[in-house]
């Protein structure tokens, strides 16, 4: 169970019941689906992990806007063939998009992401925090 932070921080954009779609609806064929992401956290990072087998590197988007991270995809597919006098021409296309709120701990500018083996993996450093002075005199007046 994701401590009480992060299941606020991580939540994704989603209104339930709103014709169970995402925050951001995308105009693609219904037999898509979303990425599946685990999201987990250690003593300087969060990190997400996308399963997202199959799509090409350069077809992945990461941005990020204010407080909110959106993870995206378009590909494109073609194939053209003449043969015997038929043509035969067929395409596909896939897309998604997963968007999450970023926590206020985190260090924008040291976001980094890697892709290997169909798996995407998104470090957000948290900021150093201060270490408070739990010892102190206190003065009798």
């Amino acid at each position: 169970m994701l401590p009480t932070i992060m299941r606020r921080s991580f939540r994704p954009f989603y209104m339930p019941n709103f014709f169970d779609d995402d925050f951001f609806p995308t105009l693609t064929n219904r037999t898509s689906s979303m990425p599946a992401v685990n999201i987990r956290e250690d003593e300087k990072n969060y990190v997400l992990d996308l399963a997202i087998p199959g799509i090409d590197k350069k077809d992945l988007k990461i941005d990020t806007n204010e407080d909110v991270l959106t993870i995206s995809s378009e590909a494109k597919n073609e194939t053209s063939e003449e043969r015997d006098g038929y043509k035969k021409k067929e395409f596909n296309y896939s897309s998604f998009c997963r968007s999450f709120y970023i926590p206020e701990n985190v260090n924008r500018d040291r976001i980094e992401a890697n892709y290997k083996d169909g798996i995407l993996t998104i470090s957000l450093p948290k900021m150093a925090e201060e270490k408070k002075n739990l010892s102190r005199q206190i003065a009798i007046s």
